[in-house]
């Protein structure tokens, strides 16, 4: 079974302007701009099964769509860096939205997520960059002006296994009403 995340698309015109942003930064592996997207809930390689539950109970989700606000470029990793991302403003709505797909993921018997729900578009993977670099790279580029979007819907996505960055698949879309 491949591996299975629920997230949040990103518009090709939101992903372009922070496409802008590639280059200039040492050991950045870059992700693809189609390829952009706020992860929800990681389901991670599971049993078929669990998948066909999962998929279902997330198919019960009734929330409204809502706007996405990125604010800000930052890194992950401190000392050490492993991720630049594009930080996305907190919001009722999504920290709800993420809430509600944690309990019915729950449900379908997956273990909770132990990490932190911190709202982001990944922009790279960091492999041997330093935190200077990376704050270097951060002070000179400053951060987005104040993108955003309107949320419509969330989907089930499938990724092959490797180091990350795609290419994803849709296997399921869930509009927001």
């Amino acid at each position: 079974m491949p591996r299975l995340f629920t997230a949040i698309e990103v518009p090709d015109e939101v992903g372009s302007a922070l496409g802008a942003y590639r280059g200039g930064l040492s050991g950045a592996r870059w992700i693809d701009v189609e390829n952009y997207h706020v992860t929800l809930r990681f389901l991670g390689d599971i049993d078929e099964e669990t998948a066909q539950e999962a998929a279902y109970l997330l198919g019960k989700v009734r929330k409204a769509p809502f706007d996405v606000v990125i604010d800000t470029l930052d890194a992950f990793g401190g000392e050490r860096p492993r991720a630049l991302y594009a930080r996305i403003a907190p919001s009722p709505a999504l920290i709800e939205l993420q809430a509600e797909q944690e309990r019915l993921i729950r449900r379908a018997g997956l273990a909770a997520e132990r990490r932190k729900f911190t709202p982001h578009v990944t922009l790279a993977r960091l492999r041997d960059s330093s935190s200077r670099a990376v704050a270097e790279y951060l002070g000179l580029r400053g951060g987005p002006a104040r993108l955003s979007f309107r949320a419509e819907r969330f989907v089930l996505f499938s990724s092959r296994d490797s180091v990350g960055g795609g290419p994803y698949v849709v296997e399921a879309a869930y509009p927001l009403r």
